[in-house]
């Protein structure tokens, strides 16, 4: 397991591929769902120092808010409402360029301007998303989708 998180510089996609192998080498080995969410997310906020991010995990329903960094959040999101909702009904990931501009978006927070919710699955079910944020326009895009499903899909490794 790895004690610190070295912050890699360069393009995105570089800073990617500097993290995944830390994530892989802090999630490896740990069968604890809620600790590889927590040190998922946090590795995450501390190296691109996203504006929120987080996971929610399916209750009924319901998506219920798990392990994540940033401002306090919804607690609770039904089945296909909002971003994150709707990425578990559609079963897909969505990348919003604009949040004010997704219909039915959920503000948890006004600050908020930018989302990507990725499904995450276990046994080729989902069982929750990732959801992350920006305070900016426009922040997310396929490097972000690619490498943070590459991310997720980790978690399916660890029991």
């Amino acid at each position: 397991m790895a004690e610190d998180l070295t912050i890699n510089k360069g393009t995105k996609e570089d800073q990617y591929i500097g993290l995944v192998p830390q994530i892989k080498g802090l999630v490896t080995g740990e069968t604890n769902q809620i600790a590889n969410l927590a040190n998922i997310a946090a590795a995450l906020k501390e190296q691109f120092n996203f504006f929120w991010v987080g996971f929610y995990l399916i209750e009924g329903e319901q998506l219920v808010l798990g392990p994540f960094q940033g401002p306090v959040a919804c607690t609770r999101i039904q089945y296909g409402r909002g971003v994150c909702g709707t990425s578990w009904k559609e079963n897909k990931t969505i990348i919003v360029p604009n949040v004010d501009e997704f219909p039915g978006h959920i503000a948890c927070s006004s600050l908020s301007k930018s989302e990507i919710v990725i499904p995450i699955y276990k046994n080729k079910n989902i069982i929750g998303i990732l959801d992350v944020d920006s305070d900016e326009l426009n922040a997310f895009d396929d490097i972000d989708a690619q490498y943070l499903t590459e991310i997720v899909s980790l978690l399916s490794e660890t029991d």
